[in-house]
């Protein structure tokens, strides 16, 4: 019993997050608070150039992953799910993968998993741009004037991500969880 609880523990840890910051940050930041987003230009799996800066307008949750992470796992479904939700009102989901083995593992995991949405892969260069990601997965919430407007480190809940998108494509856009992209009234989407 007593070996247990340290393997208990460890999983745990190992689940909310990949790599060495355990911790979790969110909550959109006042306007006054927000820093430009650092540009980058990727390639995505055809060999096209991915700007950052093309999708200044929308409102993006960046996503810094990889194929091995478990937490990824868990996330990368929801993103699906609010790609096809939001993506008319001015949202997209932009995934970064981290995966040393580039598209030889990405491709395959992409194609399995049915993702919906852009991905480009990212390099140590790219995490350095952002802080230096040390942890899988990280998020960043970006506004439509491209700037980092929340930082979500590990594993959060799929509600954090929705209260954050609703709160920057703002009034009227609210998408009840699993629903077909209408617009709700804000407090329909908070019950």
């Amino acid at each position: 019993m007593s070996r247990l609880v340290p393997a208990l523990l460890a999983g745990v840890l190992t689940l909310v997050s990949c790599g060495s910051a355990g911790s979790v940050r969110a909550a959109v930041k006042k306007e006054k608070d927000r820093r430009p987003a650092p540009n980058f230009t990727l390639k995505d799996a055809m060999g096209r150039p991915v700007k950052l800066s093309d999708y200044k307008g929308k409102v993006v949750l960046l996503n810094f992953w990889a194929t091995w992470c478990g937490p990824c796992k868990i996330e990368i479904p929801w993103f699906v799910e609010f790609e096809k939700s939001y993506k008319d009102r001015g949202f997209a989901v932009l995934g970064v993968s981290m995966d040393e083995e580039g598209w030889d593992v990405v491709k395959p995991y992409v194609e399995k998993t049915k993702i919906n949405y852009r991905m480009v892969i990212g390099d140590d260069m790219t995490a350095e741009l952002y802080g230096g990601v040390d942890s899988l997965p990280t998020s960043f919430m970006l506004d439509r004037e491209g700037r980092i407007a929340a930082t979500h480190v590990g594993l959060v809940s799929k509600s954090a991500y929705q209260n954050d998108i609703n709160t920057l494509l703002g009034p009227g856009s609210a998408v009840a969880p699993g629903g077909s992209g209408a617009p709700q009234s804000a407090g329909a989407a908070q019950r």
